[in-house]
């Protein structure tokens, strides 16, 4: 799949088959995400690969946003090692491009993914270091639900012309 059509036909997919993601398939994803780009070239990513069906449950647990993990066959927590961290607080959009390779590499390779948000929520951050057994400096950001999708969501066109604006905001102030 060429890179255009992976990003404009990428959605994201909250329904899994029973099929297993292969160790090739997760490789795919993993590679591209830490192929982003990343503030210093820190990387401070780290990634926790859950496969087990009772793992995967109790990150279900963990938020009110997690009902894709109930079908998925792999959770990905996506995490920042805060100590490999050279400017604080970029770890997040790292972290949040690391993501979105993973999304369109797994969906190019004929998988789905669903992006679901941890960070800045404490409560949430909190829960899935727990469920996870992460070190107080690792910081949960997201969870991926990773899988064989039941059905290809619709392609949509999202760009709004409104939105952007040439050479400054212009227009409402507000």
């Amino acid at each position: 799949m060429e890179a255009i059509e992976a990003i404009m036909t990428r959605r994201s997919v909250r329904s899994f088959t029973e099929e297993a993601v292969t160790d090739a398939e997760l490789d795919v994803v993993l590679r591209a995400a830490m192929a982003a780009p990343s503030a210093s070239n820190e990387r401070p990513w780290r990634f926790v690969v859950v496969r087990d069906p009772a793992a995967i449950a109790r990150l279900a647990r963990t938020t009110p946003f997690t009902g894709p993990l109930k079908s998925a066959p792999v959770a990905i927590v996506v995490c920042a090692d805060r100590k490999a961290a050279k400017y604080p607080g970029f770890w997040v959009i790292d972290c949040s491009a690391a993501i979105e390779n993973a999304l369109v590499a797994a969906h190019a390779t004929g998988l789905g993914a669903v992006w679901m948000g941890v960070h800045p929520i404490a409560p949430f951050s909190s829960a899935v270091r727990r469920a996870i057994g992460a070190p107080r400096h690792v910081a949960p950001h997201s969870l991926v639900a990773l899988g064989h999708p039941v059905a290809a969501p619709p392609r949509v066109d999202r760009f709004e012309p409104t939105w952007v604006h040439e050479g400054a905001w212009g227009g409402d102030a507000d």
